[in-house]
């Protein structure tokens, strides 16, 4: 038996996203903009394929080619001749779902590998019986052959995503460590280039370090030519060794987005929205993250639009190093009932930043409002989808021209609901409290997190010229009460200089924000929570981040002592605050479960909420703007690294906890999303079930024109480099 960390349950939940009321409400001319946007937002989701592992292509376009010939219940019939039980095929279909789910064999949360939960000859074995073999024998053979081992392998380095010896990446050749990434950088800066949407290749040659920056983009010719100068493509000497910089990864990929999105451009409802998807195809045509930025400047002044979109390389939490983006595209129609409730939030904005526990310098000059809105999703292409999202992650612009915030409402209907006999950690009486309030607590949580958490804080610029975004003369660290001593320069980010911690240190700040915000009763009203049901929303918000925080260890590796994922590092650093305040507010205690097997009890006072609690966080989220408004890297490393850390030390064995949470974690979510298709001038939106079978189908359907070419490009793109990671 392999430790079920690595394979996928066969009773996993899968819940089909519905958007049918959403799409429906929507104009012919608004469909057909959908529609376009979608077709281009999933053929750029293939390229988290080629980002996420060296087989990942390989194993979709296996998959596709058996289910194309045969439908998951036609399969089945061959399954059954291959000598494959009935849980054994299922476990195939839910394999194969988690594959198209994730966009690659590794979990899109958390990073880790997962394998076919049945015996490889059983998946040979399958291969061989199945129609697309018969048809094709010789290529299905081959494609096995690229991918059979490294289907099943649980090598150490290949157990989760990571750089050099802790992982493995494709964001890097496997010859790349952490000294490379960093390496690279410096190189990046001295240029003015975003790694947002490149790769890193390494070689050498006589003896002198070459490396490959590769840009992501539609056009292979690396000339300088009018409008596409502000990328340095060609040969570059830099310190001991040679940088080129190349365009044309992922070419034909994304060719098929600036195509779907210039039909998109066709049905635009103004003139925003067009000047945004000309600025994209810029960006994807010739791989300028500058043309990239001036399109989200057009997205950011597209107020409430009845469909809202975003597309490009976007977060960086998949990148070991934090700098490089994984392709998302998403498409969605704006719900007017819950937007209202965060209009009215955006409307309270200028009055709770105030609250944030730091001094007013460290505040954004002025509160740009931006766009805050509930959307049911049609389209999310990429490796998985989130609850809310605040875009766009380009810091210079966040400071000072503004971003837009989304919280998905489809996805949070049915991405948390909890069955009470699956939940685990907690006490029988907080069980029911949990199940009632945990979505109305989660959305105020969201909003928080979204809205004034990623929306607030400064940071302290010396641009280029020498010009300063503060007064060094007079701001003071409210720490040390010194003047400041440190700040951003040129071209740095927030993102190149906190590089590894980036992520998960933002998304801490974020939900601390939340935390201490939701203990406002404003924020409570304008969600529609008074008296009593106020106290329940803060209550099980709280409770519920403390017991995150203890399903976090799920997603830490003891052996590379790293986390495989920013939310959850964030919430078991919350976890430590809180469990260091003391006076009882947080307990935590190893048992004995009903079942005979370890178990432990997490519980939270909550009469301490607004008094210990409040204050331990007001504590924390000082210091940790203040290290990042400071470009205190140092700092905030030891900060959050320190509470980062998983011991048997102290008064909770940490490491033994883990083995806990693993022997009781359940499975996340998968989601079966609707395609689009145009039949008599019209735009039709075609439904699939809740199932694995449902999920598989969706994909099978998902390039109806181009599928045979589309593959034949992914295994193009994985054969040229497939000699990197050998």
């Amino acid at each position: 038996m392999v430790d079920s960390q690595y394979y996928l349950p066969n009773d996993i939940g899968i819940s089909a996203l519905d958007c049918r009321e959403a799409f429906r409400l929507l104009s012919p001319k608004e469909q057909m903009y959908a529609h376009y946007l979608s077709r281009a937002s999933w053929y750029g989701g293939l390229i988290v394929l080629i980002q996420t592992s060296p087989e990942s292509a390989n194993i979709y376009v296996l998959l596709q080619k058996m289910f194309r010939a045969q439908a998951p219940q036609q399969l089945e019939t061959a399954a059954t001749a291959a000598g494959l039980s009935a849980e054994e095929y299922q476990a195939f279909l839910v394999y194969a779902a988690g594959l198209y789910a994730n966009m690659g064999n590794y979990k899109s949360f958390g990073d880790t590998k997962f394998i076919p939960n049945l015996p490889k000859e059983k998946f040979k074995a399958l291969v061989w019986e199945s129609l697309a073999f018969k048809q094709s024998p010789g290529d299905m053979e081959a494609l096995w052959g690229c991918c059979c081992e490294s289907l099943y392998s649980l090598e150490d380095k290949l157990k989760q995503l990571g750089l050099g010896e802790k992982g493995i990446s494709a964001y890097f050749s496997g010859n790349c460590c952490l000294e490379d990434a960093e390496f690279a950088q410096k190189f990046l800066d001295s240029k003015n280039l975003s790694a947002y949407n490149t790769r890193l290749f390494k070689t050498e040659i006589d003896g002198k370090q070459c490396y490959e920056v590769r840009l992501a983009s539609a056009e292979k010719d690396n000339c300088a030519v009018e409008g596409k100068n502000e990328v340095c493509c060609g040969k570059h000497e830099f310190e001991d060794a040679v940088f080129s910089v190349k365009r044309g990864d992922y070419a034909f990929l994304m060719e098929k987005v600036c195509q779907n999105l210039e039909k998109a451009k066709d049905c635009a409802a103004n003139d925003n929205q067009k000047r945004m998807l000309e600025e994209y195809i810029r960006s994807f045509t010739c791989g300028s993250v500058e043309a990239h930025k001036e399109g989200s400047r057009y997205w950011i002044k597209d107020k409430g639009p009845i469909v809202e979109s975003y597309i490009g390389f976007i977060e960086s939490y998949r990148d070991p190093f934090g700098s490089r983006g994984e392709f998302e595209g998403f498409v969605a129609v704006v719900n007017k009932a819950m937007s209202a409730r965060f209009a009215q939030l955006v409307s309270s904005a200028e009055d709770l930043l105030p609250e944030l526990p730091w001094p007013p310098a460290f505040e954004k000059d002025r509160f740009l409002k931006p766009d805050f809105t509930s959307l049911d999703v049609l389209t999310f292409a990429g490796s998985g989808i989130p609850a809310g999202i605040n875009i766009p992650n380009y810091d210079d612009i966040r400071q000072t021209e503004g971003f837009k915030n989304v919280s998905l409402g489809n996805v949070l209907a049915v991405a948390y609901a909890t069955q009470k006999d699956k939940l685990t950690f907690l006490e029988e009486n907080d069980k029911d409290l949990y199940i009632k309030w945990k979505g109305p607590s989660f959305e105020v949580q969201v909003g928080l997190h979204e809205l004034l958490g990623h929306g607030s804080g400064k940071l302290f610029v010396q641009d280029d010229k020498g010009k300063f975004n503060f007064d060094q003369t007079a701001v003071r660290n409210p720490e040390t009460g010194e003047l400041i001593s440190s700040w951003y320069k040129g071209s740095e980010t927030w993102d190149s200089k906190f590089s590894t911690i980036a992520s998960s240190y933002e998304e801490c700040r974020a939900e601390c924000v939340g935390l201490y915000l939701c203990l406002n009763k404003e924020v409570l009203s304008i969600f529609g929570n008074e008296g009593e049901d106020a106290e329940e929303v803060v209550y099980v918000n709280w409770l519920n981040m403390v017991r995150a925080g203890l399903l976090g260890l799920e997603f830490y590796t003891p052996e590379s002592k790293s986390w495989r994922q920013a939310h959850m590092q964030a919430r078991f650093v919350i976890l430590r605050v809180l469990l260091e305040a003391g006076e009882g507010l947080v307990g935590l205690k190893e048992c004995t479960g009903a079942d005979g097997r370890p178990d432990a009890v997490i519980t939270l006072d909550r009469s301490k909420t607004y008094t210990v609690g409040k204050s331990a966080i007001q504590s924390f989220l000082c210091k940790l703007q203040v290290h990042k408004s400071t470009a205190d890297v140092e700092g905030g490393r030891a900060l959050y690294e320190g509470y980062s850390a998983v011991t048997a030390d102290g008064t909770h064995n940490f490491l033994r906890l883990r083995e806990t949470v693993l022997l009781r974690k359940e499975a996340r979510k998968m989601f079966v999303q609707a395609n689009t298709k145009i039949k008599d001038d019209a735009v039709e939106l075609v439904e699939y079930e809740g199932s694995a079978a449902g999920l598989i189908q969706s994909f099978v359907e998902r390039f109806p024109d181009d599928a045979e070419k589309v593959e034949a490009q992914l295994l193009e793109m994985t054969c040229m480099d497939s000699s990197c990671w050998c």
